[in-house]
């Protein structure tokens, strides 16, 4: 792959950075998009991003360091200079994104649970260009397999799974999904946060399945690893949200929601 976009003498560039630029980019493009559908200040919104962004990745490089804590010890060097001593942990990103945004929205008074709906489909976004970033620049490196859809990557012996492609198309995937729940959340269909809620139930989901089609995974014991750890209890606290919150709907979809619907039906007939 193309580790190192640009190689100059005086300059070096890498893909991987390229394309973090990129979801930064398209992520608050589109946050900016849905941001003018609200009442919300804009200013407010940037700089909950900014703070969140900024504490989403100290705890990102934290959670890593502490992961491998022989590689790190309590040298700060190496928890600082990330070109020697690469990595960082999507779910301690998530974590600090999520925790800085709560207390940002807090100190301003603004209700977490909706205003966090409309982070979810730029947040999908940049997933999708961060995860195509670490494929192209080989950062994550798939398991063995004998499929027609596999790669050669340097220095890994045998064809490799795609994996951080694959995961890039479904984070795509759920960004259109998420959008969909957030023009239904302010349609009344679906309760406010419904999208916030999704998207730690999709994120548990892609991130279990993939774990596994990893070739180098963060150990917590010999067989379970962080992210399959984590996104075990997400799966199981989200699912059990989403039977609670839309149980009246699975059981008859022609009640509450769905009755209001039949009723305007009705009537413009």
């Amino acid at each position: 792959m193309l580790p190192v976009l640009v190689n100059l003498p005086f300059l070096k560039i890498y893909t991987f950075g390229v394309f973090l630029l990129l979801a930064f980019f398209w992520g608050s493009f589109m946050l900016w998009k849905y941001v003018l559908l609200t009442a919300y200040k804009e200013e407010d919104i940037f700089d909950s991003l900014f703070v969140s962004l900024i504490v989403g990745l100290f705890t990102s490089r934290l959670v890593y360091a502490m992961t491998h804590f022989k590689e790190f010890g309590f040298n700060v060097l190496r928890f600082i200079l990330i070109n020697g001593y690469p990595g960082l942990s999507l779910y301690g990103f998530l974590a600090g994104v999520t925790l800085a945004l709560y207390l940002y929205f807090q100190y301003k008074k603004i209700k977490f649970r909706e205003a966090i709906d409309y982070f979810i489909p730029a947040g999908f976004i940049a997933l999708g260009f961060g995860k195509m970033g670490a494929f192209f620049a080989a950062v994550e490196v798939g398991t063995k397999t004998t499929i027609p859809l596999a790669m050669k990557y340097f220095g890994a012996a045998g064809l490799r799974h795609l994996t951080p492609l694959y995961e890039s198309v479904f984070f795509f995937a759920g960004a259109f999904a998420a959008y969909k729940i957030v023009f239904a959340v302010r349609r009344n269909t679906y309760p406010k946060g419904a999208a916030g809620a999704f998207f730690c139930w999709y994120i548990a989901v892609i991130l279990m399945i993939f774990d596994l089609l990893k070739d180098k995974r963060t150990m917590l014991t010999n067989q379970i690893s962080l992210n399959l750890a984590v996104s075990g209890v997400l799966l199981l606290t989200f699912t059990a949200v989403f039977l609670y919150y839309f149980r009246s709907f699975i059981v008859n979809p022609f009640t509450k929601h769905g009755k209001s619907t039949v009723k305007n039906n009705h009537k413009k007939t």
